[in-house]
């Protein structure tokens, strides 16, 4: 038989996928998931009983959960990663790393093909083929979603009809969960003026007394939530317990795909955009206009390149070091409070906070210049625009 290993989630294209491969296709399926976050030890022996079930010859779950946040989510942090200021790229970021365990799981098992879910419409295709492409060009790749231009309900009969229980209800919204987020797709998405409806989110309102949150940093990674040291996946994984309870971090994404059309999608992100936007902070009070600047550009960059399956690009590994270096001084508290369904920054708490400095305090003092000395550097100052005025004061 045809060993083929599948990119599995347990969700309704790849159900179909496995299937269908080894059903009407004939191969030996090996199903593989990469978990990035989301799934716990329960979840993941259920989803094996299902591969297993609809006709995989094996099941491997990968646990890539501290290898995604070295690789990539660090670097999002770093720049304060935010496509469109809006999403912190939760699903896109996932997809490199899973897409680069499965290339490796594939080589080791010395399979000839690797099939994925991914429909015809969509970012994912992108980013899976060209992992796949550049890490194993003598690999074929099978996508039978896209390639039969299946819809959803044409999958859920399929499976149906092969004595598979998959209801449509459990199907409508696509939901991807992972350590930096959770995408949510569905029906109102498609559209550009309906918004999702509340129980479409995986997290529900469930504390409404506000609540303070300090989130340690040291050289720009968390290392403290509350005075409570741990990893920093530890100390995503506790604020987003907390701050879940808030429904904090729900917004609806619209950008350009990788395709060329526009793409809406939802997502709740409270983990990520909380230490996104205290970072930001952090780094207001501890690094320099220019460094500020620079870092904004590189880290849009670094982003839309992730976002487009550029992953591999020496250019990202450029980038890295310099967010990395940037990060030296990014090392302090901040004071944080949750309410439902948003959140404050209430300040910082860093002994490199350069506000700190005696040189004298905005709008208030001066303690390192006279009056004197301040006219005559406006005076300079406003020159080029003097010129300017002078010559082009009398144009239309």
């Amino acid at each position: 038989m045809k060993k083929l290993v599948l990119a599995y989630s347990g969700g309704l294209d790849t159900s179909y996928c496995a299937k269908y491969l080894s059903q009407e296709e004939g191969f030996e399926v090996h199903a593989v998931s990469v978990n990035t976050g989301g799934f716990s030890g329960e979840e993941i022996a259920l989803i094996k009983e299902k591969a297993l079930q609809l006709g995989a010859t094996s099941y491997t779950s990968i646990d890539a959960l501290e290898h995604f946040y070295e690789k990539v989510v660090k670097y999002l942090i770093y720049g304060n990663v935010l496509r469109n200021n809006t999403y912190p790229l939760s699903v896109s970021a996932e997809r490199i790393v899973q897409a680069i365990e499965i290339v490796n799981h594939a080589k080791k098992i010395g399979a000839e093909y690797i099939a994925h879910g991914s429909t015809g419409a969509g970012n994912d295709q992108v980013r899976f083929d060209m992992i796949f492409q550049i890490l194993a060009p003598d690999i074929k790749i099978i996508t039978p979603i896209r390639d039969k231009s299946l819809s959803r309900e044409a999958e859920i009969k399929y499976l149906q009809e092969n004595g598979i229980d998959y209801s449509w209800e459990k199907a409508k919204y696509s939901i991807n969960k992972g350590l930096w987020g959770t995408s949510v797709g569905g029906d109102e998405t498609l559209t550009s003026n309906l918004p999702l409806p509340e129980s479409a989110f995986p997290s529900q309102l469930i504390a409404t007394d506000p609540k303070d949150v300090k989130l340690g940093f040291f050289k720009g990674e968390l290392v403290s939530v509350n005075g409570q040291k741990g990893t920093p996946v530890q100390n995503i994984i506790t604020l987003d317990a907390i701050a879940s309870e808030y429904a904090i971090g729900r917004d609806i994404h619209v950008g350009d795909t990788i395709i060329g059309i526009k793409g809406r999608v939802g997502f709740e992100a409270a983990a990520s955009l909380i230490i996104i936007k205290a970072h930001h902070l952090l780094e207001k009070h501890t690094l320099s206009k220019w460094q500020q600047f620079q870092k904004e550009q590189l880290g849009n960059f670094y982003g839309m390149l992730l976002h487009e399956g550029n992953y591999l690009d020496e250019v990202m590994r450029n980038i890295e070091a310099f967010l990395s270096d940037t990060q030296r001084n990014v090392s302090g508290e901040v004071s944080v409070s949750l309410h439902p369904y948003r959140f404050e920054l209430n300040g910082v708490n860093s002994g490199n906070d350069l506000m700190n400095a005696s040189f004298g305090n905005y709008g208030e003092t001066n303690k390192a210049w006279t009056a004197n000395d301040a006219k005559g550097f406006i005076k300079i100052l406003s020159n080029p625009g003097k010129i300017a005025n002078q010559i082009t004061q009398n144009d239309d």
